[in-house]
């Protein structure tokens, strides 16, 4: 089977449209994480209000001495590091949309986004 001069021109077509549709992605998604925020609360009392858009790393200790340290990085909040010993919020992907959340429980802190872009849907059922 040989190539034709059409068939590449389709292939250079497709990656265009490919690059094309990344970059408006990539564009759309900053704007969205623009007015995002991360909310930081312990029992039911916020502890902090940061934007997504930041670049930051933040501990929170409580008065117990129990420490947790929060990341966000690239649109993503992350708990990079928690001395609880289950460890389940730090092994938690990162987050980046609104309604998510990373909770530790041994510690009662809770990670969460508001405003920003919707979650997707997974499954709607009737």
């Amino acid at each position: 089977m040989k190539i034709r001069k059409n068939d590449i021109r389709l292939a250079l077509a497709v990656l265009a449209a490919a690059l094309s549709l990344f970059g408006w992605q990539r564009y759309h998604y900053g704007k969205m994480t623009g007015n995002a925020r991360v909310i930081v609360e312990r029992e039911g009392e916020m502890l902090g209000n940061y934007p997504l858009a930041a670049e930051e790393r933040l501990t929170f200790t409580d008065g117990q001495g129990r420490k947790n340290v929060m990341a966000i990085r690239d649109g993503q909040v992350s708990m990079e590091e928690a001395d609880c010993p289950d460890k389940l919020c730090v092994k938690h992907k990162p987050i980046d949309r609104n309604g998510e959340s990373i909770i530790c429980l041994p510690h009662k802190l809770v990670i969460r986004i508001e405003g920003g872009e919707e979650e997707e849907v997974d499954v709607i059922l009737r």
